[in-house]
């Protein structure tokens, strides 16, 4: 019989480990820096370390949300990084060959270009997995090699700075909050509430369990594998105006890099198997703020930079092993072996003791 307690459903919906992981990480940086909880309001804008690392995570949550769609109909999209070039390079790109390079319709214009390119790199994927048949890791390999050298094709090999105050709202203004964190949120909203009050979240999940028998059941799952690899295009169009309007430049060789390796730890993290079925959006966006708080971490605590990957990737693969279901079964009956007292009764009467280990009992019941 399934628990109705607020605690256990909350157990079972696989947030329980990451929720605590960032919570002990964000102590930890309080115990380091006394002052990394505190916020003040300076000229109608919010600051503070808090504040900071959602603003500098709002890219990597909006290519999360994209990935954990694509990972949920068992595909994968690494080439979301030269996504992030493309649409920084283009913007970039228009706004300072425009009339006026800064005047807010040649930012509006930029930015409506780069997102329309963006789904267009978003169709090639898809119709690469979805149409040809093609593996997605393979697929998507193809746009991560060739993507990076199309933004560097659009950019001349340089970095290319603009001056557009309009454009640089997109990832550098405020509205109280920063910006970005307000369309990190917006899309996410969005997402949730088409996903979880419509049936397309359901067609997404048996399109990744089974594609085949949703195939035969009337699903159109290839039109919904091209979806979804247009929405996760899309969302990394997005976080490269954050990214390149943050810094009002664009630069083709590091914008985006390796970004897609975070967004894919993120939605791990978070709870989604890579094998495809049922995801979740909540834990892909606390996989998200993991990433980043590690990041600010490392900063905090003085960690030396030659093994600030190491760091990275302990706290990444302990927290995967709280959520297997089998390495806490393992904890957890190592732990009640340790804890349990033994049974003198038991062992009077013949009978092995409740903190007997298996191969002793397997001993006791051979003697004859």
């Amino acid at each position: 019989m399934t628990s109705t307690r607020p605690l256990d459903r909350f157990r079972a919906s696989g947030l329980l480990w990451p929720l605590v992981a960032l919570l002990v990480l964000l102590a930890a940086n309080a115990v380091v820096r006394p002052s990394f909880l505190a916020l003040r309001i300076q000229d109608g804008h919010l600051y503070g370390s808090l504040v900071d690392i959602l603003k500098n995570g709002a890219p990597t949550m909006l290519i999360a949300l994209g990935m954990c769609l694509v990972i949920a109909t068992r595909g994968i999209d690494l080439s979301v990084g030269a996504v992030v070039a493309i649409s920084g390079a283009v913007t970039c790109s228009y706004i300072a060959g425009a009339g006026d390079p800064t005047g807010a319709g040649a930012a509006f214009a930029g930015m409506g270009i780069a997102l329309a390119l963006c789904a267009v790199l978003g169709l090639w994927n898809g119709f690469l997995v979805a149409v040809v048949g093609i593996q997605p890791i393979i697929a998507t390999l193809v746009l991560m090699t060739a993507g990076r050298g199309i933004a560097m094709l659009i950019t001349d090999g340089q970095i290319i700075t603009v001056r557009n105050p309009a454009y640089r709202t997109v990832g550098a203004g405020f509205l109280l909050l920063p910006v970005s964190i307000l369309i990190a949120v917006a899309v996410f909203a969005l997402v949730a509430l088409v996903t979880r009050r419509t049936a397309l979240g359901l067609l997404i999940e048996s399109v990744g369990i089974n594609p085949e028998a949703s195939r035969l059941a009337g699903l159109r799952a290839r039109t919904i594998r091209w979806t979804v690899y247009v929405f996760a295009a899309i969302c990394a169009g997005v976080a490269g105006l954050m990214i390149s309007s943050n810094v009002s430049a664009a630069d083709a060789n590091n914008a985006g890099l390796w970004i897609e390796m975070d967004a894919i730890l993120a939605v791990v993290i978070g709870g989604t198997s890579l094998a495809g079925g049922r995801y979740s959006l909540t834990g892909t966006m606390l996989g998200a703020l993991i990433i980043q708080t590690l990041t600010t971490t490392v900063y905090s605590m003085g960690i030396a930079p030659e093994i600030t990957l190491v760091f990275k990737a302990v706290v990444v693969i302990a927290v995967c092993l709280l959520q297997a279901p089998k390495a806490r079964a393992v904890l957890l009956r190592r732990t009640r072996r340790r804890h349990t007292p033994p049974d003198p009764d038991a062992e009077a009467a013949g009978r092995p003791s409740t903190h007997t280990p298996t191969s002793a009992m397997v001993e006791k019941v051979a003697q004859p």
